[in-house]
């Protein structure tokens, strides 16, 4: 007997129809990635950027194997200044022994040793002539200490050393940190401030041991009558009080280390040891708690540089360099 065969309908093969229309369809998606590649601009491969203004970014075009240079403009993000220098924050006691190095000397040659150098004396004048060669040892110290300070703190003694822990940089807009360029002009004001200084009252001081009262009198203009040497000396004592010696110790060596312990106020505290290290000239001390806290001490800590003090101080010593000199030629 025969099994009866079942028919059993085969389905129909349609990836013979489909084929083509799968070839096609790979073809247009392939030709529509490259007409998408052709619009768009390559990828780069690498790039390098430092931030700076003026700076290139450097791009591979992976289709044509070549670089191209294009400018990048700056980013208004604020600057942040890098330092391998790291300034230590001072006790209380640490910055009075430092302030005491500096004030004794000045206060006991100016009190003891030039009246004592004076009294052996046979020259007209002595007392000032006395002075002026003490005061003007007293600032060259001032220097020397602020040299073995930062050499004891950091072991070096580079420019890039002292520039960072002497706050040698010009100033800083507080905003950006940008420093430099229209910030200079900031000196301006600060020095018509301080001229200021001396409409401010203060008590009698002596006139053979005041040197501008001494230099407005008859004597004073005949001590500088063609007294080079004199001369030179002034110029030098006027360097180390405004630039090497004073500014650079209260404001590019103390200021920054005051933080620890007077927190905001440090500049407050660096204008009044500032004041008061002006034993050696008492009748100085009221005029500068008044203005040389805010003009010297303020303005160096809110642009973070020494250079702005020692700028505004300089303005008067140039001012008086001047008038000198014209005496001397006179």
């Amino acid at each position: 007997m025969k099994a009866k065969r079942i028919y059993t309908p085969r389905r129909p093969d349609m990836t013979k129809e489909l084929r083509p229309q799968m070839a096609n369809s790979r073809t247009s998606r392939i030709e529509a990635e490259q007409r998408l590649d052709q619009r768009m601009p390559p990828a780069p491969a690498a790039s390098s950027y430092s931030g700076a203004e003026g700076d290139t970014m450097t791009l591979t075009d992976h289709h044509n194997s070549n670089d191209r240079t294009i400018a990048v403009a700056p980013s208004p993000s604020p600057a942040v200044e890098r330092s391998s220098v790291t300034i230590p924050q001072y006790s209380r006691r640490a910055i009075f022994a430092i302030w005491a190095a500096a004030a004794l000397p000045m206060a006991a040659l100016a009190w003891i040793v030039a009246p004592h150098m004076a009294s052996s004396s046979h020259a007209s004048n002595p007392l000032v002539r006395a002075l002026l060669v003490c005061l003007t040892a007293g600032l060259v110290w001032q220097f020397v200490l602020v040299v073995a300070l930062v050499w004891f703190e950091q072991r070096s003694l580079r420019w890039t050393t002292l520039r960072d822990a002497l706050w040698l940089r010009a100033p800083r807009k507080p905003k950006t940190g940008k420093r430099g360029g229209k910030m200079w002009w900031i000196v301006l004001p600060l020095v018509v401030a301080l001229a200021a200084e001396e409409l401010i009252p203060t008590f009698a001081q002596p006139a053979n041991r005041d040197f501008g009262t001494f230099i407005g009198s008859t004597a004073g203009h005949a001590f500088m009558h063609g007294a080079w040497g004199w001369f030179a000396l002034i110029l030098v004592m006027m360097t180390f009080n405004t630039v090497l010696g004073e500014e650079l110790l209260f404001r590019g060596f103390l200021l920054p280390r005051m933080n620890g312990a007077f927190g905001d106020r440090d500049w407050v505290a660096n204008g009044v040891l500032f004041a008061g290290y002006h034993m050696h000239e008492p009748w100085v001390i009221i005029p500068s708690v008044i203005v040389d806290t805010f003009v010297l001490a303020g303005a160096s800590k809110r642009y973070r540089s020494a250079w702005v003090g020692i700028a505004v101080h300089s303005a008067q010593s140039v001012f008086f360099a001047v008038l000198l000199l014209a005496l001397v030629v006179k």
